[in-house]
């Protein structure tokens, strides 16, 4: 799974701030590939500084495998002309072997712009079948899902909030536009907020994630202890913090 991140000028501040995110969550980046979106770069600063974006990115690790908002013939000629840059299926659902389902009577989550933070960027899905799973409809406010997610496989769901009846296993992902309730353990990594930012979060019944993040704040399990291991948590924004709690 890709990851979208959008570098906004100055330069200074916004590598500044992902460095101290990549500090504080530096296995969210390990080994994922990155597609660079610099509509907001060209728009404001110009087509040099789209080089110096690439450039800073790939200083610091990032596999970067892709460009949105940029033509190719921008990058014709330098050692980054061989991405792709027409890049599409950032709002379709990713596939999954599991079956997918709008919930019937969820309340739809609020949305806000959301620039900067990582999302995903999914490749296009095929339609369904008997053997393949159902896409959920752009209008469809939640995703149910009513058995686990199993180690591999991503859901995600750009749209609002993700419930899934069942465990997340080690080596899953979970990403929502909005909120993420799973009723069973939480393994894997879960990401909320895409969409309606600070106001996500996430429940489980048994926490035993590797990452959990809303918005732009993420925390990986050695940094909340073992208190809340194997306990029913929620996960939420507060004045600008990560805050984990124990439900029981």
């Amino acid at each position: 799974m890709a990851l979208v991140i959008a570098p906004e000028a100055p330069f200074g501040e916004w590598f500044a701030a992902l460095d101290q995110q990549m500090r504080g969550s530096a296995g969210f980046f390990s080994d994922r590939p990155v597609v660079a979106d610099l509509a907001a770069v060209l728009e404001d600063v110009g087509q040099e500084a789209v080089l110096v974006a690439l450039d800073g990115l790939e200083a610091r690790g990032l596999k970067v495998i892709g460009v949105e908002g940029v033509r190719p013939t921008l990058l014709a000629g330098t050692r980054w002309g061989r991405l792709p840059t027409n890049l599409h299926g950032r709002d379709v659902a990713r596939e999954l072997g599991v079956d997918l389902a709008p919930a019937a009577a969820a309340e739809p989550s609020e949305a806000a712009p959301s620039a900067a933070p990582p999302s995903a960027a999914p490749p296009s899905a095929a339609p369904p079948s008997a053997a393949t799973p159902s896409a959920a409809t752009p209008s469809a406010p939640s995703l149910l899902i009513d058995r686990p997610v199993r180690s591999g496989q991503s859901v995600i769901f750009e749209e609002g909030d993700i419930t899934i009846v069942g465990a997340v296993a080690s080596g899953a992902e979970v990403i929502a536009g909005g909120s993420i309730h799973v009723y069973g353990a939480l393994r894997g990594r879960a990401i909320a907020g895409l969409k309606s930012r600070q106001g996500a979060r996430i429940f489980c019944r048994k926490l035993e994630a590797e990452l959990v993040g809303v918005d732009r704040l993420y925390r990986t399990a050695e940094h909340w202890g073992a208190d809340l291991h194997g306990r029913a948590v929620q996960v939420r924004c507060d004045r600008g913090a990560l805050r984990l709690s124990a439900l029981v």
